[in-house]
């Protein structure tokens, strides 16, 4: 199983709609790294919910329970969406700035590649991300 972390600004799509919608297509990427994660994902991977420009923290984890289709807010063939469910929020929010500040962290995408909008997280950032939001 891969795991990775989606970025969305609250303010267009919150974890709070994410509950409330129960299921999401993550579509409209248009960054060629992105999309190629987005291939990658498959079903049953694990993914972090982030909070981007506003909160900048990492608030839920997510499953992929549809691999990639072609995007359908576009005809272009380049580009895909996977389809995520809620999993559960975590215990408590990971903010970038304790991302930043953790050496175990330093070569996490999301602090390597920050306009990254979908990252890979390695098993051990994966851990450590947990074990910071005390939902081990």
């Amino acid at each position: 199983m891969n795991r990775w972390l989606v970025k969305s600004e609250p303010s267009v799509y919150s974890w709070d709609k994410l509950i409330k919608d129960k299921k999401t297509s993550w579509d409209s990427i248009r960054n060629y790294a992105s999309r190629n994660n987005l291939r990658d994902m498959r079903k049953g991977d694990e993914v972090f919910f982030y909070h981007s420009n506003e909160g900048m923290e990492i608030v839920g984890i997510t499953t992929v329970i549809k691999e990639s289709y072609q995007d359908p807010t576009t005809e272009d063939k380049n580009w895909v969406a996977v389809d995520l469910k809620p999993l559960k929020k975590l215990k408590r929010s990971v903010t970038l700035t304790e991302i930043k500040s953790d050496a175990q962290l330093s070569q996490m995408e999301l602090v390597r590649i920050s306009r990254l909008s979908v990252q890979k997280v390695s098993s051990k950032e994966w851990n450590r991300i947990l074990e910071i939001s005390e939902t081990v």
